[in-house]
């Protein structure tokens, strides 16, 4: 098999595990889950780019104002992005938060025609049409919003809507958001740490452990991403980007045993029938499609 593909498959599958570590410190605030995969993540970036010897390309390549502003917009959604994607698991939720996932390329589709005036084909509506009627229906049943998969799709599909729009690769990229989001982090951890509310270095070694290894989780996957689309269509990425949202459906449903029930299968079968719709319209015009952006779920 293609050593992109392997790689393609290995950062997804990653990111689909990701609820099963987030669960392992469901104990933690949410914003210090937040913090810390922030902090953790931008600081082995920053090193992964020192020790490659690319500090000098990464400096002048983000060094431009505009560049600057870009990517401050997509670290403010990127750490909202993860927020309410953390809350979500470690509250119960982790088959919606997979929703959202599921949901977010056909609402990319259409933030392309609200905010870059992109023009879709008649049959090209329709999956954003079903997809509109299994939201419809899951509130309607749910007796609420599916506030956290709408909030996770709304949020990383504007993310990617900047990074279409930014001009950085995928390493430069995060290295930069989170470092622009990195004193906010640092200044809320000492906070809490002073307070006697922190999570790190009270709460025993595996715990200390963990907070550090979410920057871990954060960067070997990117990478592997990152090897992967540079040497596979994006047609394949497009493929391979439903993995992560499916293995964490499944380990909400079969490892959490979350609630499941008929109603919430037929809201979730016409969002399935709408992606299905979707790939049989693209293959069939042989339009490529953009993966997602290069974080992958959570």
């Amino acid at each position: 098999m293609n050593k992109g593909i392997l790689s393609g498959i290995a950062a997804y599958a990653m990111w689909g595990f990701f609820p099963i570590y987030w669960k392992l410190l469901h104990d933690v605030p949410a914003l210090q889950l937040l913090g810390h995969r922030i902090g953790w993540s931008f600081g082995l970036l920053l090193l992964y780019i020192l020790v490659t010897k690319q500090w000098d390309d990464f400096r002048t390549l983000a060094s431009h104002r505009k560049t600057l502003g870009i990517y401050a917009i997509a670290g403010v959604l990127l750490s909202l992005n993860w927020l309410i994607y953390v809350w979500g698991v470690n509250a119960g939720f982790i088959i919606e938060t997979s929703l959202g996932y599921f949901i977010n390329p056909l609402l990319s589709v259409l933030f392309g025609v609200i905010f870059l005036r992109e023009r879709l084909r008649p049959t090209q509506w329709i999956p954003v049409v079903v997809a509109a009627i299994g939201v419809i229906y899951l509130t309607v049943t749910y007796g609420r919003l599916p506030w956290i998969a709408l909030s996770l799709a709304v949020s990383f599909g504007l993310y990617g809507l900047v990074k279409k729009l930014s001009p950085l690769g995928s390493v430069y990229g995060l290295t930069l958001e989170t470092g622009i989001v990195f004193p906010i982090a640092i200044v809320y951890l000492a906070a809490v740490q002073v307070g006697g509310t922190g999570a790190f270095l009270h709460d025993g070694l595996t715990v200390d452990l963990l907070l550090i290894g979410a920057g871990v989780v954060t960067t070997i996957p990117l990478l592997m991403f990152a090897s992967a689309a540079k040497q596979i269509p994006f047609n394949m990425i497009g493929i391979l980007q439903y993995f992560a949202p499916t293995i964490q459906f499944l380990i909400g449903l079969f490892v959490y045993k979350e609630p499941f029930d008929t109603t919430r299968l037929i809201g979730f079968g016409i969002v399935w029938f709408a992606l299905i719709i979707f790939w049989i319209e693209n293959l069939t015009h042989r339009t490529p499609i953009d993966p997602i952006p290069e974080l992958g779920e959570g």
